[in-house]
């Protein structure tokens, strides 16, 4: 008779493991076959851990930190796993926090302009119950869908209007976080002055889960505009859309909301993918600028959109435009700049960068990078897109992963991130450092922010146990 077949071992104890089903209950601790049956969100690895816990509660998650420091487990905690830089990355042996059951909306106030949320909440959730009140988180993703709150905080998020409301960290009021030791610091302040000592909100803002884990967040909103209006236009050079979004911070009624900008070979996948196309536009312009004004009235924002058009077409006679005059038109114009995923379905897990470049760099830097990137492979030809007012720049090889060579990447990191630092610039604008960056922040940060991070990280989590290998080494 042959002998029963061993039970799968786990990395996690049967008394650890007995301590999370007492603090949520066994159907909200997944095992095995369980998780398997989860979205993993971007990256399979993301459910590399042994087991899952979904707390609902900020006392749960304080009870399943502290058993992680009991137990020497270390957590990785999870939002809507939309991070592209492996942030979220776990293996066997540790536990994943998961916060999507902390989806509640705390409160929401039109007066003062604020909501509390849990950190589980997505973006487009707050969207939706600030629109109730005409209000806007003043911040927005093309993942609205499925980022979380909490995940934009971990990240310190930008997205396509940190131009006129900064990023995450100036969108956040207040915090409560749960520290590697379990105990809870709570500070949810609702207004935006407060100097009562050190604001510790911003150690953990960006610090992706490594200082602790986000439970609430007060996030502060703005007023939504009546109305808004887009355009696209076909321009010659990176001088032509600057331009354009100088004027369209300059209107005389309205305010610039969005200056997306979509270079030609990123505008040839989406257009030929959605069928787009335009009588008298032109789709093989070198960069595409995808502009929309808000304010009080659509025919007021119209005009100045033409306005715009008649100054520009002065100087740069051989430009396209198509103005959106029905929201359908305007959703059309979107799916241009934010159907990123047709990149990943046709160069599946291709490599992503997400810089930042001073403005008046800009046409340098990517003329330099197409160049040099051709000598690396002449079938490289990035996809490039981003959010033009701020410098943020997206940049995407036309390769899958799997094409490429060790040798190959590290090339194209080189002639990407060269000199950005000194010119004023970042090599992570909005993605963060997750596990594909840290080398890339070890060999380009000032080496006193290094040993800075490196202090706080041992000061914090002695026992290095929230998300450990990520951000530092």
């Amino acid at each position: 008779m042959s002998a029963a077949p061993a039970e799968p071992s786990t990395d996690l104890s049967t008394v650890f493991l007995d301590r999370i089903r007492a603090i949520v209950g066994a159907s909200n601790l997944k095992e095995g076959q369980a998780i398997a049956n989860l979205d993993y969100g971007v990256a399979a690895g993301n459910f590399g851990a042994t087991a899952v816990v979904l707390p609902a509660s900020t006392e749960e998650v304080a009870a399943i930190v502290n058993a992680g420091t009991k137990y020497g487990v270390s957590i990785v905690t999870h939002g809507g796993r939309t991070g592209l830089v492996g942030g979220g990355l776990s293996s066997p042996g540790q536990l994943v926090l998961s916060t999507a059951r902390l989806n509640r909306i705390v409160g929401l106030s039109s007066i003062e302009r604020v909501a509390v949320v849990e950190a589980g909440v997505t973006l487009q959730s707050l969207q939706a119950a600030a629109a109730e009140h005409r209000l806007e988180p003043g911040i927005d993703l093309p993942s609205r869908g499925s980022a979380t709150i909490g995940g934009m905080v971990s990240t310190n998020a930008g997205g396509i209007t940190a131009f006129r409301h900064g990023v995450m960290r100036h969108r956040v009021l207040g915090m409560e976080i749960v520290l590697p030791d379990g105990s809870v610091y709570s500070d949810l302040t609702r207004v935006a002055k407060n100097s009562a000592g050190y604001d510790l909100k911003h150690l953990f803002i960006g610090a992706e889960g490594t200082l602790g884990v986000v439970t609430r967040i007060a996030v502060k909103l703005e007023p939504m505009p009546a109305a808004t209006a887009t355009v696209i236009f076909g321009l010659p050079s990176v001088e032509a859309a600057l331009d354009i979004t100088r004027l369209g911070f300059d209107v005389r009624f309205g305010h610039l909301r969005a200056a997306e900008a979509i270079w030609n070979s990123y505008f040839q996948l989406t257009a030929g993918h959605h069928r787009w196309w335009a009588a008298d536009y032109d789709p093989n312009h070198p960069i595409n600028l995808l502009i929309s004004l808000g304010g009080a009235g659509e025919e007021q924002l119209q005009a100045e959109l033409e306005r715009i058009y008649e100054l520009v077409i002065e100087k740069y006679p051989e430009i396209s435009a198509v103005v959106a005059t029905t929201q359908a038109q305007e959703e059309e114009l979107w799916r241009l700049r934010e159907d990123t995923d047709l990149i990943y379905r046709k160069h599946p897990a291709a490599p992503s960068y997400d810089v930042s470049v001073p403005l008046s760099e800009i046409d340098a830097y990517v003329s330099r990078c197409l160049v040099e990137l051709n000598s690396i492979a002449p079938r490289l030809d990035p996809y490039i897109f981003g959010h033009l007012a701020d410098g943020n720049l997206h940049i995407v090889l036309n390769a899958a992963s799997a094409e490429m060579t060790p040798e190959e990447t590290a090339a194209v990191e080189t002639v990407l991130y060269r000199d950005l630092a000194a010119v004023g610039g970042s090599f992570s604008a909005e993605h963060g450092i997750g596990s594909k960056r840290v080398h890339s922040l070890r060999d380009t940060a000032n080496p006193v922010k290094l040993a800075l991070m490196k202090r706080i990280k041992g000061t914090v989590d002695a026992a290095d146990l929230l998300n450990p290998g990520k951000v530092i080494e």
